[in-house]
This record gives C-alpha cells, sequence and structure tokens, in this order.
C-alpha cells in the first residue's frame, strides 16, 4: 500500500488535477503554496493579476454580452394559403406578407394601401396544417380542382357573386368532414408539398440576418369538439432542415388532434435532421378548459409524468394575448385585480358549438395555469406549465397589425369599413351566441431579448423563455429577479448590468434561498417611443402554500405622478386624457420609464413561487374610436371606445431546496 501511494506522489498532474486543486486550495507537495505549475508555466497571483484588469472598463457596454434591445415580432400570421383565411377573404401570401412586416407598402385583399408605423424584427408565417394551399389555388381556377362538381359549383357561386355563401358553404362541409377526399391537400400529395416548399421559399429570401428574420413554421390546427388546442411550430433551422418534413396535421390517419402526437413529431423531427423545434400553444381562452389539463380531455385521466416532461420540454412559450381576446387571467380567476377585466372573449369555444360554463375559466388563462403548474410539479416531480409569454395577432389578413390606429382586423372581411364592428364576427343562433365585429382585439406582438436579429438567436431567446407579450406597443420591458439586488441598482442608467450579474432575468430561476435571504427584482420598462406614456409596473406573484393551495397577489411596484397607495393598498387611477369623439390622448399623465427594485414582503422560503411582471399603459383611444371618428359612425353603447393596452414578462420561479424535482 506504501509503494501504491509513493508512485501516486511521482505521477504528473493532469490538467484535471491541476484544475481540481486550484478549486480546493490544496497545493501540490513538492512546489510552493503560491504557485501551480503548468504547461504554460506557474499560475500564482502576480501572472493572474497580469492578466486580468483589476478594473471594469470605462466603457459600461465593452465586453458585454447580453441582449441590448428587445426585438419585436408576430409568431402567429396566416395569409391566403390557410383554408379559413382564404375563405374569408385573404389574398395575401408569404411573400407579401414578408414585405409588409419589413415595412413595405402593399395592397390588402380589400385593394386599400397599407403599411406599418414601423418594420417588425421576426415574423413567422404560420398557416394551418390542415388543407394548406387548398384554397388559394382553389380562387385561381386550378384545372385539377374545378374537375371535381362539387369545386366547379363553388367556383362558378363566386364568378356570380355569390362568393360569401360559396365560402361559408365550403368551410362548413369541411368542418363537417363532409369535404371531397380527392380535393383534400393532404401531406404527401403534389399540391401539398409545393404549397409548403412555397411557404420554405418565401421565407428563405425575405430572412436577412442581422436585419429582419424569418422564422419558418405553420399552425398545427387542433380542434377537439370545436375546443381550440392549436399551436405554432416554430423552427430554429433553414430551409433544408424544414423541407425534410411536411406539417404535422390534425386530420387521421396521417395526423391527429392530441398534442401527445404532435410532441412526439417533434421529436422525430429533431432526431430526422437535427434540427430544432418548438411549439407555442394558442391563446387558449376558446378551448372550453382544454388547454392547460389537470384530467386530459383525450382520455379521462390525471395527466401524467410523461405528458408533463414531454409539454414542460416542447411548450417553453405561451400565446397570451392576441386578436380573439386576452389570456392573461379573468375576473372570476382574479376577483381582486382590477386590471382582470381586459378583451374578454368568454362566451364559448372555438366555434361557438358550446357555451362557457364557469369552471372551464381554471384551465385556460396563464395565470390558473402557472399555479396549477406548481401543484401538479408537486405531485409530478416536474412542472407542464413552465412557460414563458409572448404576444401575436393570429392575422388571417396577412397583415401583421396590433396597433389600435391601424387595425386591419382579424380577416379580409374584417378589414378597415364603416361596418365591421356592428357586424357579427360569429355566432351560434339556436344557443345565443354572438361575437360581434367590435370585440375584436388589436392585439398583439412578440417580444423577444435576443444577442442578434437572427434565427437562432431568437430561436435560442425563445427556448430561455427570455421573452413578454404586448397587446401592440413596443414597450422595452426589463424583469430581473434574484437575492442580491438593492436600491441602488434601480437608480443607475443600465439596469441590464445589475440584472445579469446579479440576478436571473425574465424566464429564468431562482433558489434556493439562504438563510435569510429574501427574493429582490429589478424592474424597468421604456415607454413606446410614438405611444403612450406608462401608468404602473406590477408584480404578479403566484405561491403553493403548505396545504397544496394555491394564491396569487398583484404589487404595484412602480408607478407614475408621484401617487399614494390608499389605507385598502390600492394605488390611485392615473387618471384619463382620451378625447373618444377625436379618437386622441395626451401624455401630460403617466411617465416615460419606470424602474425600481422591490422585495417580496410576504415570502416564505418553503413554498413554491412564480413571479411575472405587467406593465400598463395610460388610457388610449381604442380600435373602435379611431374608426367610429374616420368612418364618422356612432358606436352602439356596448362598444368599448378606450383601452389600457399592457405588456406581461415570462416569470421567474422560485422552488425550495426540499422540492425541486
Amino acid at each position: 500500500m506504501q509503494e501504491v501511494t509513493n508512485w501516486r506522489k511521482k505521477r504528473p498532474l493532469t490538467k484535471l488535477a491541476v484544475m481540481a486543486l486550484l478549486a480546493s486550495g490544496v497545493s501540490h507537495p513538492t512546489r510552493s503554496q503560491d504557485a501551480v505549475h503548468t504547461d504554460i508555466g506557474d499560475i500564482d497571483q502576480t501572472t493572474g493579476e497580469s492578466a486580468f484588469p483589476k478594473k471594469r472598463p470605462y466603457s459600461p457596454w465593452a465586453g458585454r454580452s447580453f441582449p441590448m434591445r428587445p426585438l419585436f415580432g408576430d409568431t402567429h400570421l396566416h395569409t391566403a394559403l390557410s383554408f379559413d383565411a382564404g375563405a374569408a377573404g385573404a389574398r395575401i401570401g408569404p411573400r407579401e406578407a414578408y414585405r409588409f412586416a419589413k415595412g413595405e407598402e402593399i395592397t390588402a385583399s380589400s385593394k386599400q394601401p397599407v403599411k406599418l408605423s414601423r418594420p417588425l424584427d421576426f415574423l413567422v408565417v404560420a398557416d394551418h396544417s390542415d388543407n394548406l394551399g387548398f384554397f388559394s389555388d382553389f380562387i385561381a381556377g386550378k384545372p385539377e380542382i374545378l374537375q371535381n362538381d362539387m369545386a366547379r359549383n363553388w367556383y362558378n357561386m363566386i364568378q356570380d357573386g355569390e362568393g360569401a355563401a360559396a365560402a361559408y358553404d365550403i368551410v362548413t362541409t369541411f368542418a363537417q368532414g363532409k369535404f371531397p377526399k380527392e380535393l383534400l391537400y393532404l401531406p404527401g400529395s403534389p399540391a401539398y408539398r409545393s404549397t409548403w416548399q412555397s411557404i420554405i421559399d418565401a421565407a428563405e429570401e425575405a430572412n436577412e440576418p442581422g436585419r429582419f428574420t424569418a422564422l419558418i413554421g405553420y399552425e398545427w390546427t387542433s380542434l377537439s369538439k370545436g375546443n381550440n388546442l392549436h399551436r405554432n411550430v416554430i423552427f430554429r433551422d433553414n430551409g433544408d432542415k424544414a423541407a425534410m418534413v411536411e406539417p404535422y396535421t390534425a386530420s387521421p390517419p396521417l395526423g391527429s388532434t392530441n398534442p401527445r402526437d404532435l410532441w412526439k413529431w417533434l421529436a422525430n423531427y429533431e432526431e430526422k435532421t437535427g434540427g430544432q423545434a418548438l411549439a407555442i400553444a394558442h391563446n387558449g381562452n376558446l378551448s372550453n378548459g382544454t388547454m392547460f389539463p389537470i384530467i386530459e380531455s383525450f382520455t379521462g385521466n390525471p395527466i401524467d409524468r410523461e405528458y408533463a416532461e414531454q409539454r414542460a420540454r416542447w411548450e417553453v412559450l405561451y400565446e397570451a394575448t392576441q386578436m380573439k381576446g386576452d389570456g392573461e387571467t379573468h375576473p372570476l380567476l382574479s376577483p381582486n385585480d382590477e386590471f382582470a377585466n381586459f378583451e374578454r372573449w368568454d362566451k364559448g369555444n372555438l366555434d361557438l358549438s358550446e357555451k362557457k360554463k364557469p369552471e372551464m375559466y381554471e384551465f385556460e388563462y396563464a395565470r390558473s395555469a402557472l399555479q396549477n403548474g406548481l401543484k401538479l410539479e408537486e405531485k409530478l416531480g416536474i412542472n407542464p406549465y413552465k412557460f414563458g409569454l409572448v404576444g401575436s395577432t393570429d392575422s388571417h389578413t396577412g397583415l401583421s397589425t396590433a396597433d389600435d390606429d391601424n387595425f386591419w382586423g382579424k380577416t379580409g372581411a374584417s378589414e378597415p369599413g364603416a361596418q365591421r364592428a356592428g357586424h357579427p364576427f360569429m355566432q351560434n343562433k339556436p344557443l345565443g351566441l354572438s361575437i360581434m365585429g367590435w370585440e375584436q382585439t388589436s392585439s398583439g406582438y412578440a417580444a423577444v431579448w435576443a444577442q442578434e436579429n437572427t434565427r437562432a438567436s431568437i430561436f435560442d431567446a425563445m427556448k430561455r423563455r427570455e421573452t413578454y407579450a404586448t397587446t401592440g406597443p413596443r414597450m422595452a420591458v426589463r424583469f430581473f429577479g434574484g437575492f442580491d439586488f438593492e436600491e441602488a441598482d434601480a437608480r443607475g442608467r443600465s439596469p441590464a448590468i445589475a440584472g445579469y450579474t446579479k440576478g436571473v432575468p425574465m424566464g429564468g430561476d431562482i433558489g434556493p434561498a439562504a438563510d435569510g435571504k429574501v427574493p429582490t427584482f429589478l424592474v424597468a420598462a421604456l415607454k413606446d417611443p410614438i405611444g403612450a406614456n406608462l401608468d404602473r409596473y406590477q408584480i404578479v406573484k403566484g405561491w403553493l402554500d403548505d396545504q397544496g393551495a394555491v394564491h396569487e397577489k398583484v404589487y404595484d411596484v412602480a408607478w407614475s405622478d408621484d401617487r399614494k397607495p390608499g389605507s385598502d393598498g390600492k394605488l390611485p387611477a392615473v387618471g384619463n386624457t382620451v378625447d373618444v369623439a377625436n379618437a386622441t390622448f395626451t401624455n401630460t399623465i403617466g411617465a416615460s420609464e419606470l424602474i425600481a427594485y422591490w422585495k417580496d414582503p410576504e415570502f416564505d422560503p418553503k413554498q413554491k413561487a412564480f413571479y411575472y411582471g405587467r406593465v400598463i399603459e395610460i388610457p388610449t383611444p381604442r380600435w373602435t374610436a379611431y374608426d367610429a371618428k374616420y368612418f364618422g359612425v356612432t358606436m352602439p353603447p356596448e362598444v368599448r371606445m378606450e383601452t389600457t393596452e399592457r405588456a406581461y414578462t415570462s416569470p421567474i420561479w422560485y422552488t425550495p431546496p426540499d422540492r425541486r424535482g
């Protein structure tokens, strides 16, 4: 045994051993305590000091690799290649959609000129997976399609001025499963393959790394019993890999409406191509309680660990706001939240075939899903609803517009016109359900903190959930969490330096907490340069108590105009400068920026929790006010004419050390 020990002392140190000695502070017994010998000579305090500066660079931004500004885009835009968009009047294709997003003026489907106030930074044309490309070929009179008697009759109806009736019959026939099989555009067919390749080609042509990013994607169009379970699939990769597959549909036998099968398809894609992809769950308010299940609607069984693992892996983001209403929370779920009653679509499911029931809300909205995620993690060891937040339009016009003063509607039929607000968007007369045109929401955009404007960088930011949702304004929003922030960190002009060096950004995890440590947060928001001032910055907290019950609380952490909270702890309203008749407002109230440090006053280190930021603008005219002014129409009294635009950050999670999965 002694010989073995002596032999080990004489054996030359490996690089791994040197690293271990440096980490432990134990020196090699044959050398000085002050240096370690390597093949680059001695490493000691003196050589270390000469290799590294003692002081930070004069320029605070030198040597920084973290994201400097948010990129704004849309992860959910439909063109004429989507079956329903084409039927509703869209004639804009992917190439025109990208040109528009890049700032060009184009002609809309309604033959009106249209242009964005500012170009977007990125765009995903996410056309529906099912019957992809059929309607654009049909409307063009493709001979192979018109050989079918039913298709020829529809086409002739359109030529004779009965286009609305024809479109309705086409969509109804498809929804009822009576669409002629020989007309279906299915994966594997030349027509489907050609359409998918045209989408890829349009993205490749539009993509300009460093200036504009065209991400390749599509929308998996799961509609289970009328309940919206759609997901937007986004590829990190270029066209060479995306072209190796075709979109996964929801139509059996080639596809499925069950998200478990989509996740398998995503895994197969990565295995086959060596690429990467993710899925963004569609705004869940039209799912009738099936978007964020505890009990799976497909099996009737509680979700299991496999479901939780796969959903957590593939669905790292959630679409929290879009044209079909807002998906953050609901007044019945958050009765103490004065801003919860915002742009609600809560009458039924996607096709209004089933009336909404109050017990469904819990499984449709982001905040309650985040809370239930804490409960499920306790049971399954993994949180299936650990998602970041984005907004997007879900526009079916080929036009990504989310500004109230430049709102081009959900469909081609709802592009600007004097009657669009008062016309039913959809209805089910037997059930007494209707959604009016004015209920369309001018929302939203996805904001991404990426190092550069490229597919890889934007995708990677999405994967780490360093994203936030905005209902349209391009406000810059920061949210950092940790245990070491101080009030002084909120007094500098570069909160990101303290944020990244002392904590984690939105989408990250903090913890476990050392003895006596309490989570601290650094928040900052800068108004949209051409938009409204800011009212307040709030932190929404959700937590799981020792009895397994979930709770929530909204804290005002930064606000404008030197207001003081009342005896009830509520902050007074910021005021209102909106002139509805003239569709104007003034920035004489509110603040151009809000920066603050906040320490959780009710922290329990034994309880799981999440925190996310919510930024509220001062009141501004809603798109209906702009329409009333432009077209000289009087809106019915129930029409909302003002709005409070907002942004939602991705959460930051805290997990106690003994409860980490």
